[in-house]
């Protein structure tokens, strides 16, 4: 072992290193030692930045000649920032270094408890971040929170008082593995495991996540751009990659079991397969240390081309930014997409086949590099992020069969390691296998880092498999999606009133138009407004409908939707904007009642025994009375 001395503007600090270390490990070493930002800075040998030593992966400390006590120089390079405002070198607590090159920090005198150094490290950084990233408002309470977990008295065990504790009853810290095991918690949460990140001395000072890269460092000057050449320096690191042991949302909730349902509708009469994206909010889930839970509220169906066994997205949407702006003002956002994956099995029964299992694939690769996609479009703000963003809330949700060939939600996440792969265009999927994908090879139009993954061989050892194919199950993570055993509506529902259509469905009777939002209104007496409108389909429509666009008047109705105020509702009625829509519903021609009558007396109808017809719930086909289930979709009547 040899001890090297680096002398910077800040102080000097020892690292400890071995005589076979690469010059790049002494670039990382000397990086972790004085708690840089980045990598903008250069070592020489002498003073006045002299005999520099260039970051390779073949040469050795020993075979550049540097011995043990020797003295070297960090310089940063064109004047860049290597020390942030708040790093230690600027405070007033003092580091001594060790002879091992990690860093003592003395506490002063009054510093508190284990609980206390969590809320410095959250103070540290702001909750925006340098470069103007917003936490979620879902992080910025959990930073609020102790997030220990409460132990009762051990009756056995504790020999104290009851206003004490020892080893058996103190509170655990939220990361703790044993009890994450004993509670069946497959993966710890993502604040979970910034507080094992902050829980040490230095309260998260040296704390920098930041997403692999797979691509070549712009700007080299040493050599002509790839594919004439590449260097150390600008060429991108091989990739092992590893089961993530966080996620960032701990559960998928439906509020209600209607809004899967009301999803399930355009598969039931079609057998095609559908998309659609989750609005909703993030809150705390109380059943996972410092979890969070996805709540969803209403699901938007994209325009989409759809078959059996195909679901394409590449049809463009005009609505996109409406449907968002109309989200936020009822105080949700798009938190993540839902697919399903649905063969018949039964029609009579209502059963499904069971195609997704250990034995096949959970997510093919095609639907995880989907799913990277929309992470990375939807990054999670992250205060310890140099770019102030770090993985990914947006949650994935497979409708499919499970073994007793019932319709069930699985739910996930892909890795941030898969999100990186994904950005860089690595990741592709492979032809005749879903369950697994392929690393690109380098083309010369762009060159592909290697990327491993490690597997047990005969022997029980873990050996590094280059990643051509890849099983995808190293690139997911589990996250439960279920409903509440009390559903909740924040778009209030009523079981007797037929549902407004859903957008871009191109079915019959499926389809929105103002006739249809007519016969909608019809079904609601004048106070029943808020009822009428507490639909997420509907306040689309209203938003985006070419007879009469009322996006720029709906503030105040989206507001009272959002707090369920009858009264602001009923106000926003009166308004100029929807007494122009009622004038058009009024004229537009009502069902007769002589028709309907003669309907419910069997004289007119189908004429196979009378009474009146009966609308699906489930598909909306008018059916004749004597039928007991559905003649489209073949569902009973209920």
């Amino acid at each position: 072992m040899l001890l090297l001395r680096v002398q910077s503007s800040e102080g000097t600090r020892r690292v400890e290193c071995d005589p076979l270390d690469t010059t790049m490990d002494l670039f990382q070493k000397v990086h972790d030692a004085f708690g840089l930002s980045g990598f903008c800075f250069a070592l020489f040998r002498e003073r006045g930045n002299k005999d520099e030593i260039n970051s390779s992966r073949s040469k050795t400390l020993k075979s550049i000649g540097l011995n043990h006590g020797d003295l070297i120089y960090l310089a940063p390079i064109n004047g860049a920032l290597l020390w942030p405002i708040d790093s230690p070198m600027n405070s007033h607590t003092s580091i001594t270094p060790s002879a091992s090159g990690e860093h003592d920090r003395s506490e002063p005198s009054t510093s508190s408890s284990q609980t206390s150094q969590w809320k410095a490290s959250a103070s540290f950084s702001s909750s925006s971040s340098s470069n103007g990233s917003q936490e979620d408002d879902v992080d910025l309470q959990l930073w609020k929170i102790d997030g220990k977990i409460k132990r009762d008295r051990d009756d056995k065990f504790c020999r104290h008082g009851a206003n004490a504790c020892c080893l058996h009853c103190s509170p655990l810290e939220p990361f703790d593995e044993a009890y994450l095991k004993e509670q069946k918690i497959k993966h710890m949460s993502f604040h979970s495991y910034l507080r094992k990140l902050t829980a040490g001395v230095d309260r998260g000072k040296f704390v920098a996540l930041e997403d692999i890269s797979c691509r070549i460092k712009l700007g080299c000057k040493d050599h002509p751009p790839w594919p004439r050449g590449i260097c150390s320096k600008c060429q991108p690191n091989a990739v092992t990659l590893n089961r993530q042991v966080y996620r960032h949302v701990d559960n998928i909730t439906f509020e209600n079991p209607q809004i899967v349902e009301r999803f399930l509708d355009y598969w039931r009469v079609t057998g095609h397969q559908r998309i659609g994206f989750l609005y909703g909010t993030y809150e705390i889930h109380a059943d996972v240390p410092l979890g969070i839970r996805a709540t969803v509220s209403a699901i938007y169906e994209p325009p989409q081309e759809s078959s059996r066994d195909s679901v394409s997205l590449l049809l463009p949407d005009e609505k996109e930014d409406v449907v968002d702006d109309v989200a936020r003002q009822l105080g949700m956002k798009r938190i993540g997409w839902i697919f399903t994956d649905l063969i018949a099995d039964n029609m009579q029964r209502g059963t499904v086949q069971h195609v997704r299992n250990i034995e096949s694939h959970f997510l093919s690769a095609q639907e995880c590099i989907m799913a990277g996609h929309f992470q990375n479009l939807h990054p999670n703000p992250c205060r310890f992020s140099p770019g102030g963003y770090f993985g990914s809330k947006f949650a994935t949700v497979c409708v499919t069969g499970d073994s007793t060939n019932q319709v069930h939600m699985e739910g996930y996440q892909v890795s941030n390691q898969c999100m990186a792969l994904v950005r860089d265009s690595c990741l592709v999927p492979t032809k005749d296998a879903p369950e697994l994908g392929s690393i690109r090879e380098s083309s010369d139009k762009q060159y592909v880092p290697d990327v491993y993954y490690k597997e047990k061989d005969n022997y029980g050892n873990e050996v590094p498999r280059l990643a051509r194919p890849l099983p995808v199950e190293y690139l997911l993570v589990d996250v439960p999606a279920s409903t509440p055993l009390v559903p909740q509506y924040k778009f209030m529902v009523d079981p007797m009133v037929t549902q407004f259509p859903v957008e871009n469905r191109m079915v019959q009777g499926h389809l929105q138009d103002f006739a249809t939002l007519s016969t909608y209104m019809r079904q609601f007496s004048d106070d029943q407004f808020l009822l009428a409108m507490s639909d997420f389909h509907v306040l689309l429509y209203m938003a985006t409908m070419d007879m009469l666009p009322l996006k720029e008047h709906m503030g105040p109705l989206l507001e009272a939707v959002r707090t369920n105020d009858g009264a602001k509702a009923l106000e926003w009625r009166h308004s100029e904007q929807w007494g122009t829509v009622e004038q058009l519903i009024a004229a537009t021609e009502a069902p007769s009642a002589s028709g309907a009558a003669r309907d419910d007396h069997g004289v007119s109808g189908s004429g196979l025994g009378g009474g009146a017809k009966w609308t699906c719930p489930h598909c909306t086909f008018i059916n004749a009375s004597h039928l007991s289930s559905c003649e489209m979709c073949n569902l009973p009547r209920s």
